[in-house]
């Protein structure tokens, strides 16, 4: 058993959930195809998308990930007439004390300077961040959506283990996990999580909020970890809950189509 495997198993406050099959992994690189796809129908998916209404909106990259990897997101976001704001701290090494700080204050400017409540989009171990902003701050919050974050479950759930030891420089063995038992506390404001269950990096049901008001989970069926930023199902996805009008958020409805790209029950036992 390897030192990972032997702390995973060690950590028994937490559901035993296993790590995304080594197929799965493997399959990650279709993000190239999914961003391919992403570019190419930039322009269907925004006419067929609802216009926003140009409240600020916050996208957070995931571990290892800079600005870089939301930029097509951030232009379609733009284009529908939202105004976004990249988190602008360089590349996600990892949950920080340092970093929080800086992204409050960030958000709160961001709040000040439109007088408006932003939106917080985040990617992976940026959705980790985006609901802890939220709680931080819930006041300058209109709503939280999370792409494949692991929030919940078992926070060695992941492929991506060994990736965070060397991006952050942190001792897994060091670590105090109690603290994931108060990252999975959802924020007082609306949440969607997106979740794939062929994400090769977090364990999908690590990204499972539980019922309760205000809290869904739509599940982006086929698409690959990576590409939730930038495939043309997560991009409609993405503007049409960022439309939800401030103080009458509902849950998503898939219709026609949608039922075959969206699920909202598949996380059911």
């Amino acid at each position: 058993m390897t030192r990972i495997k032997r702390l995973k198993a060690s950590l028994t406050q937490f559901p035993d959930i296993a790590v995304p099959s080594g197929w799965l992994l493997a399959s990650e690189p279709r993000v190239f195809w999914e961003y391919m796809a992403g570019v190419t129908m930039l322009g269907v998916v925004k006419r067929i998308a609802p216009r926003g209404d140009g409240h600020p909106v916050l996208v957070i990259p995931g571990l290892g990930a800079s600005d870089l990897s939301t930029a097509l997101l951030r232009r379609f976001l733009d284009d529908l007439g939202y105004t976004t704001y990249p988190w602008a701290q360089g590349r996600n090494r990892g949950l920080k004390d340092h970093i929080t700080s800086a992204m409050l204050a960030r958000m709160q400017q961001i709040h000040g300077s439109h007088q408006q409540k932003v939106s917080i989009i985040g990617q992976s171990l940026g959705g980790v961040f985006a609901r802890e902003l939220a709680k931080a701050a819930p006041q300058a919050v209109r709503q939280v959506i999370t792409l494949g974050s692991p929030f919940t479950g078992h926070p060695l759930a992941s492929t991506g283990t060994r990736l965070y030891e060397w991006l952050s420089g942190d001792n897994l063995e060091d670590m105090d996990f109690s603290q994931h038992l108060e990252i999975r506390i959802k924020p007082p404001v609306p949440t969607t999580s997106v979740y794939s269950k062929l994400d090769g990096v977090v364990a999908w049901q690590c990204s499972i909020e539980d019922e309760q008001p205000e809290g869904e989970n739509i599940h982006l069926r086929g698409n690959t970890h990576c590409g939730m930023a930038s495939s043309p199902s997560a991009l409609y996805l993405l503007a049409e809950r960022l439309a939800q009008p401030e103080k009458h958020w509902k849950t998503f409805k898939p219709k026609g189509l949608g039922r075959v790209f969206y699920g909202t029950k598949d996380h059911a036992p």
